[in-house]
């Protein structure tokens, strides 16, 4: 931390992250699309929708782009909240929908043979061996951030919408019979 950083005002806050790749979803470049959704307390902070800028052979390296990418977001989330005076309570809890993933950014002796996803893998293994990040998974069936990834039906777009919208949904007032 620098010296002059401002000292921690109010109550300490919470982030969670959720990230998601579409492999090769783009059908001219076969690049995947990545996604990142970012509450700060419950409420939407920041959202990130862009193409990767490589080509993946798989599913699992498209993720752990994604991750990367979610990981440097949030850093320079918890950095800017910090010198606002804001203290984030632990670390962040990113969650992503596939399991290897989540597997592999807990184990420090994963084999990697292509250097940028080797690259990703450090900088997700390094912010979660820091305490700056925890990993884990999450269904794809209510992963908010698969929203920015792809197309979807009508009914899945709308249930993520409000899941986004209403990520802690006030309890509706209980209406009495016959009224």
């Amino acid at each position: 931390m620098p010296p002059n950083a401002p000292e921690y005002r109010g109550k300490k806050v919470s982030m969670t992250c959720f990230v998601d790749a579409s492999h090769a979803n783009c059908q001219v470049t076969r690049r995947s699309w990545t996604g990142v959704m970012i509450f700060v307390n419950r409420a939407p902070m920041l959202w990130y929708s862009k193409k990767q800028y490589t080509v993946e052979s798989s599913t699992f390296t498209s993720e752990f782009v994604a991750a990367r990418v979610a990981t440097e977001i949030v850093e320079g989330l918890r950095w800017k909240l910090r010198m606002m005076g804001i203290e984030v309570d632990g670390p962040t809890s990113m969650f992503c929908d596939n399991e290897s993933v989540v597997k592999n950014a807990a184990r420090p002796d994963s084999m990697l043979k292509k250097k940028h996803c080797s690259i990703a893998y450090h900088r997700v293994r390094e912010a979660q061996a820091s305490k700056v990040l925890r990993v884990a998974w999450e269904s794809t069936e209510t992963n908010i951030a698969d929203i920015f990834t792809k197309i979807l039906d009508g009914h899945r777009h709308h249930k993520l919408s409000q899941m986004i919208l209403w990520r802690n949904p006030p309890l509706a007032p209980k209406v009495p019979k016959g009224d």
